[in-house]
């Protein structure tokens, strides 16, 4: 039995985990040396008593084939840090898992990707900037890669799909588990059409302490990091603080300073991270990644950016479109825009900056807007 096929037994083993599968390997017993391994060889090697045992009485070559056939008859596949198919980045970081579990399409693993993660509980500023970005970075042939969370996380995977554009979920569950419940079909969605990545077994149920773990992998498959909206508690900041760890850029869109949920982003921006307020923002930091048919269609889309009328004609939403005919009558302040269209000022704030970056309107001294 080859080495792979040994570092996939361990690593189905409940209980075993990166630390010491590496215990193991130092020892070099990531052979069949192994399978004739007392309790007493396990203790010696680092590992505890009640492991030791376990692995005496059950790790077995007959066990290690029936976890094989069981992973492979659910429709999943695996790649070991062994293997050339592995993405070359995610060897970069300090633990990168022993086993990568996945269904769907791996060579995606290896293209150019940007992490895009943020709050569960996401204002309508942070959806509508979460879709803009990652349909922008999408059409430039960036994979967006997440963590299929509910609130920006899915926002994100969605906004790829629906472009055509390549998306990764790395989640904190067995492939058999689908966490939340209910993006399972966004998780089938991906499956087909993208890649869908765990370090964990079937079987393994979501854990609290899992997703701190996984948010390492998303950091590491990528080049960058973008925090699109959180609070100054989100478990998106662990992505991002994982992101400096490996040496990755980090980016953070501001939001309303009055924001609870724009916090964590702010903070970040005041640490140095690159305020972001479109997808060129990020794109120019990795032309050299890119295809030139990419590089091209950045060029287009600031020529594009230029022409307001043109733009307004074609590529408003209903909302912007109803704003941007508020406007031709103004200018006006953000107090009459409040007035004029009984939005909230999130929602507000959020359809203004989006007309901003298409550069349909333009925001002069005194918080007043008018169409450019």
């Amino acid at each position: 039995m080859d080495t792979r096929d040994l570092i996939f037994g361990l690593n189905e083993m409940e209980g075993i985990g990166w630390k010491s599968i590496d215990k193991i390997r130092r020892a070099g017993l990531l052979s069949d040396r192994a399978f004739s391994c007392r309790a007493d060889d396990w203790l010696q090697v680092g590992l505890s008593a009640k492991m030791s045992q376990r692995l005496e009485a059950e790790f077995h070559a007959g066990w290690i084939k029936e976890r094989r056939l069981i992973m492979e008859e659910s429709g999943t596949a695996m790649v070991t840090v062994l293997d050339e198919e592995y993405p070359a980045m995610l060897k970069e970081i300090a633990e990168p898992p022993w086993i990568l579990y996945y269904r769907g399409l791996l060579k995606l693993a290896s293209r150019p990707s940007i992490a895009m993660v943020g709050t569960r509980v996401p204002t309508a500023y942070g959806r509508k900037i979460g879709e803009m970005l990652a349909e922008q970075l999408s059409r430039s042939g960036l994979a967006v890669v997440s963590g299929l969370a509910r609130g920006i996380d899915s926002v994100c995977h969605e906004a790829a799909l629906a472009c055509g554009g390549s998306t990764i979920a790395v989640v904190a569950t067995g492939l058999d588990t689908v966490y939340p419940p209910e993006n399972r079909e966004l998780e089938r969605e991906i499956s087909r059409k993208g890649l869908v990545l765990s370090e964990y077994p079937l079987g393994t149920p979501s854990h609290p302490g899992l997703f701190p773990q996984r948010n390492r992998i998303i950091a590491g498959l990528t080049l960058g990091t973008v925090v699109v909206e959180a609070d100054s508690r989100s478990g998106s900041l662990i992505t991002a603080d994982a992101a400096l760890e490996a040496g990755r850029d980090v980016f953070a869109v501001p939001g309303p300073v009055t924001s609870p949920k724009s916090r964590g982003a702010l903070d970040l921006i005041k640490q140095g991270a690159k305020l972001v307020t479109c997808g060129e923002d990020i794109i120019e930091e990795y032309i050299a990644y890119l295809p030139v048919k990419a590089e091209n269609s950045g060029q287009s889309r600031r020529s594009d950016a230029g022409d307001g009328d043109r733009l307004a004609e074609k590529k408003l939403t209903s909302e912007e479109s109803h704003l941007y005919h508020i406007l031709h009558q103004g200018p006006f302040t953000l107090d009459e825009l409040l007035s004029r269209t009984s939005w909230d000022f999130g929602h507000l704030h959020s359809v203004l900056l989006s007309l901003i970056i298409k550069k349909a309107v333009t925001q002069l001294p005194g918080a007043i807007y008018k169409v450019i």
